[in-house]
């Protein structure tokens, strides 16, 4: 994305976590932050976490960018923000369409300064329908209304279960960075500049497209949760061990591997048990090939069987913390978490975004400052000295 600008104009996390993701790949993404108040987020502190004036969820939606402080509600500020598109190749809101209307920097408003400029929007519930000027969050319009809270609730729970921070915006981010990567693909090809809309409903229905599909083709209202003992494949489910951890066996193909998972756990006597000797037979008597499994795996620690499952060539995984994954070798093999210097000097980590080109993760540069940047980009844009200061009297800019 080198020599791509993009203009954002978005706040908390599920659009700006996409301006992340495209300054990751190297575009460079000036961030419009309000000169006074700036992004709610950076006053925003998640279970009382704050370490050192570093808040992790400012950090890891906006880390790459540059903060230029500016009014547009102003018409000098606005004349500004005008500048900034006519040299943009993306403009990125997350403004509910009155906001944007009253600011008047909505699709016709924006296309009429740049044409060419790729005008996207993230939004709670998408831009069409009776609750599209509605404001959305991942708790609400991805987490509750898109069926993920219901999905995995557990029957006998009295409560939905709670939703970790971000679980609905970083996805939704990765979606709209590689939403506005096709858009500037098409751009290259045809000249035409197109309206992007990606929404954290419709993120969340395309995760949950599994149930959606079935449950409509089944008549249900939740997609059937077996209890473990009555799963049809007995090697695709949880196993708890001696020092009550736990990993998740996936063999999908279970014939294809259970001769040698019986042989990696030193039970080659149930390879040809009668009771479990093919798929049919371990499906029909599940409730005795997973107590069979339970006595085995719960004789060993997880490390045991790490060491144990080494050379297994079905797919398994421990059952690990956030917190453990800053240990995890595939994790650091890849670059996937990447050490950043905080402008206060403290160091902290920040995970790339998933996508690597030739093999090589980016180096992430931390969070701005609000209003970092607003004079480099305004003399970038050739604005003198004795301009910018009569926007900063007028507290145009900050």
């Amino acid at each position: 994305m080198e020599g791509v600008k993009v203009l954002e104009l978005a706040s908390w996390t599920f659009v700006p976590a996409a301006g992340a993701v495209l300054a990751d790949w190297g575009a460079d993404v000036l961030k419009i932050e309000h000169p006074k108040f700036g992004d709610p987020q950076r006053g925003l502190v998640i279970g009382g976490l704050e370490s050192g004036g570093i808040s992790f969820i400012m950090e890891i939606a906006n880390r790459g960018k540059r903060s230029v402080g500016l009014d547009i509600g102003t018409d000098a500020g606005r004349e500004v923000l005008y500048e900034m598109v006519r040299q943009s190749d993306v403009f990125l809101t997350n403004f509910l369409p009155d906001a944007r209307a009253r600011l008047r920097i909505d699709v016709d408003d924006i296309k009429a300064v740049n044409p060419r400029c790729v005008y996207v929007r993230g939004s709670g519930h998408g831009p069409k329908g009776p609750d599209a000027p509605k404001a959305g969050y991942d708790g609400t319009a991805y987490w509750a209304r898109g069926g993920v809270a219901h999905s995995l609730t557990p029957p006998e729970l009295d409560w939905p279960v709670n939703q970790t921070a971000a679980v609905g915006d970083l996805p939704g981010g990765m979606t709209i960075a590689g939403a506005i990567s096709a858009a500037l693909f098409h751009r290259e090809r045809t000249g035409e500049a197109a309206v992007v809309d990606v929404s954290l409903l419709g993120t969340a229905m395309w995760s949950m497209q599994p149930g959606i599909v079935a449950t409509y083709l089944h008549n249900m209202d939740k997609m059937p949760r077996p209890d473990r003992s009555q799963n049809r494949n007995p090697i695709s489910i949880h196993y708890r061990t001696k020092d009550g951890r736990f990993f998740k066996l996936s063999m999908l193909e279970s014939d294809r591997w259970w001769a040698d998972l019986c042989r990696h756990i030193d039970r080659p006597d149930l390879i040809d048990d009668e009771r479990f000797v093919d798929a049919a037979a371990r499906a029909e008597n599940s409730a005795a090939c997973v107590a069979a499994l339970d006595e085995v795996f719960g004789a060993r620690t997880l490390d045991e069987w790490r060491t144990a499952f080494d050379t297994l060539a079905g797919a398994w995984a421990p059952v690990q913390s956030v917190t453990e994954l800053h240990d995890d070798v595939q994790a650091h093999a890849n670059g996937y978490l990447r050490e950043v210097t905080h402008s206060s000097g403290k160091e902290y980590r920040l995970v790339a975004a998933p996508a690597q080109f030739d093999m090589t993760p980016p180096d992430l540069v931390p969070c701005p400052e609000h209003g970092e940047h607003t004079e480099l980009v305004l003399l970038e844009l050739g604005y003198d000295w004795d301009r910018i200061s009569e926007l900063k009297d007028a507290r145009t800019i900050t």
